[in-house]
């Protein structure tokens, strides 16, 4: 810590360090479930989670190894049992989208027609797999009417109105937590189950967010700010989590 921060306490929090904390609050209270997030702030989130009020969460190298959330091994996680948990619901996914709509409808596949893409994309991997059999979050680092849009060209993760539709044993383990984005925190607890603003992040207004989304979101009276990270949750992410401060490279203030 230096001198100055010693006299006037840590720098305030970033935007980065804002979409952090809305991530980690994907896995409050999942319990003994595997986070499997995807990408840098989902990954800081997931283990800043596990270190202070998700402690039961499993995290793993992406292969077979259980880890500690400062990255050293304690134990073996054999594909049989991933694939156990994989498909009981015991799995909690943060995914990115390329595209999503207002149902939670996630397309990484491709931009434009499916038979001529403009565009061709990751494909849609285990998209549907996860949507279908185990809690599914979304993040989404650049907020704009190019991701948040009305339609997707091409469904990869199922969201609620596709998932009804194909009946129980599509909605079983289906369950959409939260979409963070870096303006703010959505989910879908609306009563047709469509996208519903649930914080701005500091320093973002209404309208932008309007503005930067392809669709009617639903918006409660008094949306509230994010809630900002306390000094022990900024230390762990300046100091042990991401010493190297590559989240403001994903999310400038």
């Amino acid at each position: 810590m230096s001198t100055r921060e010693a006299t006037t306490g840590p720098a305030a929090a970033t935007r980065a360090e804002y979409c952090v904390i809305a991530c980690a609050e994907a896995w409050r209270g999942d319990g003994e479930v595997l986070a499997s997030p995807m990408g840098l702030i989902p990954s800081i989130g997931a283990r800043l989670a596990r270190h202070t009020f998700s402690p039961d969460l499993l995290l793993t190298d992406g292969e077979a190894m259980l880890l500690a959330p400062d990255g050293s091994v304690e134990g073996w996680l054999p594909y049989r049992r991933h694939l156990a948990m994989v498909t009981g619901g015991r799995r909690h996914v943060m995914m990115g989208a390329s595209q999503i709509d207002r149902y939670g409808n996630q397309n990484i596949s491709c931009i434009g027609d499916w038979e001529r893409p403009d565009r061709q994309l990751l494909g849609v991997r285990g998209a549907p797999v996860n949507t279908l059999n185990n809690p599914v979050s979304y993040w989404v680092p650049r907020h704009s009417t190019r991701v948040f849009v009305e339609r997707v060209d091409m469904v990869s993760g199922v969201g609620h109105d596709r998932a009804a539709a194909a009946g129980p044993a599509a909605t079983r383990y289906h369950r959409l937590g939260r979409v963070v984005s870096d303006l703010g925190v959505f989910d879908f607890a609306t009563p047709d189950r469509r996208m519903r603003l649930v914080s701005l992040h500091p320093g973002v207004a209404l309208d932008e967010v309007r503005a930067a989304t392809g669709f009617e979101l639903a918006v409660p009276e008094g949306v509230p700010r994010t809630r900002e990270p306390d000094q022990e949750e900024l230390r762990l992410i300046r100091e042990v989590l991401d010493p190297r401060g590559l989240r403001d490279r994903e999310v400038r203030s």
